[in-house]
């Protein structure tokens, strides 16, 4: 048995925001976000790595008080034993509405457990709601953070602080391993590309059932890295999509693109690309996941047409122009060792974080002029890699424009195979 990872629990009322909160910290959409209260009902686990520091992240259901003003003890029974193994608690608030009796009461419980304690003041993304802060210290907690889970901001002041204690490891891919979703239309070759993958090593730690009978896990360790390969139900059109079985396969399908860390589209080198790879590829391109054109089928066609079917993709499926394409054939073998490396690198890209010093001696060297006025830049967040623009004028970037930084940006840092998202904030002069 290894050594028990520390864990940190987020705890809170409904609709404040823990989900969200718990997605951001993760960088996977694991936890179901909505408008509705209680939406997340069971306790959720991550394994997550900040800074060197490997922690287990757990997002508990919303505490809801009963009709008494009363918080009863069966009321936290559902986030008890994470509660009790808690090496630190974030409390979640929502920062833009006054303390309730439920916050007053369920900060006492939470102090009575003598576990470290951090209050999270979230949905602070105005400066008027920064105002607001020092009502939130009645609470009696000292350590009190502004944050904004939707827009990734004092997150890492947040996490510095929770993980202080915590020891630092290696970073390297998640500790269940990188996991790869295999993505395309029905009869592209996804099976016989996982069996291609796995049925070559000699090395499988694992073949766990997935939540649907389409969905199969099937974990392979290469060269000391863990790989979690999903085979995915095939998705077919809207139109075609009619009985509820099927249904809940492309659910389950968009489900598991989620969940993954990086998507192998599979397209059909005998059929080339058509309409339904693209409504496919836009599901992992949406959700920010890493992706690999994996062009499959490859023996049927000459090694010379490449640049020609490369082109094709380009022209075809132009949203992924930072897709890399591997040309393979699951049936013989050609080409799918190569899949392996290919991963690792795009699954690093997606991770990388690049220091705001050296994000804005770029923006520096751009000299470019655009209105509004960009002022500085910083990264936020990983998978997919996040930059926020601080800018002189309330009114967004032209497209146009957001195109050109994400453009240079990876002119100047790469971010191989992986999407990368612009969001802008206006910083009101004081």
């Amino acid at each position: 048995m290894g050594q028990r990872l520390p864990s940190v629990v987020i705890v809170g009322r409904p609709n404040v925001g823990k989900s969200t909160l718990f997605n951001a910290i993760s960088g996977r959409r694991r936890a179901l976000v909505g408008a509705e209260p209680g939406i997340t009902r069971d306790r959720i686990h991550e394994q997550v790595v900040y800074r060197g520091r490997c922690f287990e992240l757990v997002d508990t259901g919303g505490i809801v008080p009963q009709e008494s003003a009363e918080i009863p003890s069966q009321i936290l029974k559902q986030a008890r034993v994470a509660l009790e193994q808690a090496s630190h608690v974030v409390f979640v608030i929502d920062g833009r509405s006054e303390l309730t009796a439920a916050d007053v009461e369920l900060a006492q419980l939470l102090r009575r457990l003598g576990k470290p304690i951090s209050l999270a003041v979230n949905k602070i993304d105005a400066p008027t709601c920064e105002n607001l802060m020092h009502d939130f210290h009645a609470l009696g907690i000292p350590d009190v953070f502004p944050i904004s889970a939707e827009h990734h901001l004092g997150l890492d002041e947040l996490l510095e602080h929770v993980t202080a204690g915590f020891s630092t490891v290696q970073e390297e891919p998640s500790p269940g391993g990188i996991r790869v979703a295999i993505i395309g239309r029905p009869n592209v070759g996804k099976s016989t590309l996982l069996n291609a993958l796995v049925g070559e090593e000699r090395a499988i730690v694992s073949a766990i059932p997935g939540t649907t009978r389409d969905a199969v896990d099937q974990s392979v360790v290469r060269d000391g890295v863990c790989y979690v390969f999903v085979d995915t139900a095939g998705i077919r059109r809207k139109g075609k999509t009619k009985l509820m079985a099927e249904k809940l396969s492309v659910i389950m399908a968009r489900k598991h693109i989620g969940l993954s860390d990086v998507a192998l589209l599979v397209l059909d080198a005998s059929e080339g690309v058509v309409g339904l790879d693209a409504t496919i590829a836009g599901y992992a391109h949406e959700q920010g996941r890493a992706l690999i054109c994996c062009v499959n089928k490859w023996d049927l066609r000459k090694p010379q047409e490449r640049t020609n079917f490369a082109q094709v993709i380009r022209d075809e499926l132009k949203f992924l122009d930072y897709a890399p394409i591997a040309f393979v054939s699951a049936l013989t073998g050609q080409g799918v060792p190569a899949l392996y490396s290919l991963v690792r690198r795009v699954y690093e890209s997606a991770g990388r974080r690049i220091p705001t010093g050296e994000l804005n001696r770029f923006l520096t060297d751009l000299k470019v002029q655009v209105e509004p006025r960009v002022l500085y830049l910083t990264q936020t967040a990983v998978r997919p890699p996040t930059f926020l623009l601080f800018t002189d004028r309330p009114e967004p970037l032209h497209f146009s424009h957001e195109r050109y930084f994400i453009n240079q940006i990876r002119r100047r840092f790469g971010f191989e195979g992986t999407p990368i998202v612009i969001k802008t904030r206006w910083k009101r002069s004081r």
